[in-house]
């Protein structure tokens, strides 16, 4: 179906989930529904946009660029009309990792997606990549998952749906053709030269992605695609990528000696600019990996996006709670980083309460959100007892944590680093009233569990009458406890100094 087909805004959209693929050579959009744990596709629309080669020397994304990722993301757009912001997921990979600008990139594309985009880590894009390969193509083999993309190249063991070890690189068929084959000739120089690179890149892996590890081999996505089909359709193999077929299809770029005069059955016209960097990253795993044999998955990353995105649909319907990684996720920070799990509970518990009369129409995902930052507010602590929260927001934003996404990681980070102190290390962020409130939240919840003894839930209350905050306290609670009253008269001034809120604490 057409992208711009206005038929398409109609279309009924209960019970559908969509993810959005913002990758460095393709921007990929699926929409489906799982039935009984079975995955239907309902529709997918692929744009070839080049992001990630519009990368300059310093790491900034080109006007060029950019503008082809605004228009496709509009197409989208059109076709998600009528979808709610809970069945949309948008990610995006390696190329927004990289670029320095991307937060200007991200400003203009959710407006014009009309949906939040998330940049998530290499072994997040990992991960959510196997998790589409082992739902769509179940197997308890051990197996070995390889994703080549634009910038970055993902490899996975698993067995069944858990995966193993998972790991990303930064070599893909965009960044190695540009660095190898920009002029577009194909000389045995730069295929030497791509291998030697990418090779380089790659050594650290060879003992953890090594044959004795796995007993099959599964490729996701476009290069593994594009190289299956050209063997296929040239008959040299059944579509399986072997090292023979390979060499084969190297020595035909040679013949050629240039992109414009390579011509092979199978090969389509957006894969023809990147194939030479493709060919020199999967020569160099069947070399150094022994992958003999790799055969193309019937998943990728845009499905592992809509299973998550199921799981959490799924958790926030449950009263447990349970399905969502992303809770699991957080309780393994919490032990390995020796989280006072009682005290964390008893902030994120006075956080949520006092959220609930200052925003009582938050949503689920943002009440989630404060409750992780109550939940990992400490962890700096297992570094350094001083300037914890400081340590807390650098451990949040650079540690790789499964369900989430950078993006997300840094907003509870901000939190995190604003638990305590002046508020002058959060001036850019006071500006979003809606992160303010969440903050005021767990500061004062902070401040009233600052003994790290139960708290009556009764003793503090948040609401808002006309004007800004009102901090009401229990007449008795007050009395009994001078220093966090003390506390709280200071952050009052604090907060009234930022004139971001301008709080007033009132007691009895």
């Amino acid at each position: 179906m057409d992208a711009d087909d206005p038929t398409r805004a109609s279309l009924p959209t209960r019970g559908l989930l969509a993810a959005v693929d913002i990758g460095s050579n393709s921007f990929r959009l699926e929409i489906g529904q799982l039935q009984d744990e079975r995955y239907r596709r309902v529709d997918y629309l692929k744009e070839t946009v080049r992001l990630g080669a519009g990368l300059d020397a310093e790491g900034l994304l080109t006007g060029e660029a950019v503008a082809r990722g605004l228009e496709c993301l509009g197409r989208f757009a059109r076709r998600l009309e009528g979808f709610a912001a809970a069945q949309v997921r948008a990610v995006a990979t390696q190329t927004l990792r990289e670029a320095k600008n991307r937060d200007a990139f991200l400003a203009h594309a959710q407006a014009v997606l009309g949906q939040p985009i998330e940049v998530i880590s290499g072994r997040e894009e990992a991960r959510l990549i196997y998790s589409g390969v082992a739902r769509l193509q179940p197997s308890e083999e051990p197996r070995l998952v390889i994703d080549i993309g634009g910038r970055s190249t993902e490899m996975i063991i698993g067995r069944g749906v858990r995966p193993e070890r998972a790991e990303s690189y930064q070599v893909g068929s965009v960044s190695v053709s540009l660095a190898y084959f920009a002029d577009g000739r194909f000389t045995e120089q730069a295929f030497r030269q791509a291998q030697v690179a990418v090779g380089a890149e790659l050594e650290e892996a060879i003992g953890w992605f090594s044959p004795r590890h796995w007993r099959e081999a599964l490729g996701s996505s476009g290069t593994v695609s594009a190289v299956s089909q050209v063997l296929a359709a040239s008959r040299v193999t059944d579509g399986t990528i072997t090292a023979d077929g390979l060499r084969w299809l190297i020595e035909r770029c040679l013949e050629a000696g240039s992109i414009d005069r390579l011509d092979v059955p199978g090969l389509k016209a957006d894969r023809r600019a990147v194939v030479g960097g493709g060919l020199a990253i999967l020569y160099t795993l069947a070399a150094q990996f022994g992958v003999t044999a790799l055969t193309p998955a019937r998943g990728a990353l845009r499905q592992g996006v809509i299973f998550d995105l199921a799981a959490r649909v799924a958790q926030s319907r449950a009263a447990s709670g349970g399905g969502d990684v992303r809770e699991d996720s957080i309780r393994d920070l919490q032990r390995r980083f020796e989280v006072d799990t009682a005290q964390a509970g008893r902030v994120g518990d006075v956080a949520l309460a006092l959220l609930g009369g200052i925003e009582p129409k938050a949503d689920a995902e943002v009440r989630r959100e404060l409750r992780w930052a109550a939940a990992l507010h400490e962890a700096g602590m297992m570094i350094s007892h001083h300037d914890h929260h400081r340590h807390s927001a650098y451990v949040l934003a650079h540690v790789d944590a499964a369900g989430f996404s950078q993006s997300q990681l840094r907003r509870i980070g901000d939190l995190a680093l604003c638990q305590r102190g002046g508020l002058r290390k959060c001036e850019s962020r006071l500006q979003e009233a809606a992160f303010a409130r969440r903050l005021l939240c767990l500061r004062l919840a902070v401040i009233v569990c600052h003994a790290r003894d139960e708290v009556d839930p009764g003793a503090i209350a948040l609401a808002v009458d006309g004007g800004g905050p009102e901090i009401r306290l229990a007449a008795g609670w007050a009395d009994a406890r001078p220093r966090a009253v003390h506390l709280l008269h200071e952050e009052v001034a604090a907060w009234t100094r930022s004139g971001a809120l301008r709080p007033t604490l009132l007691i009895g």
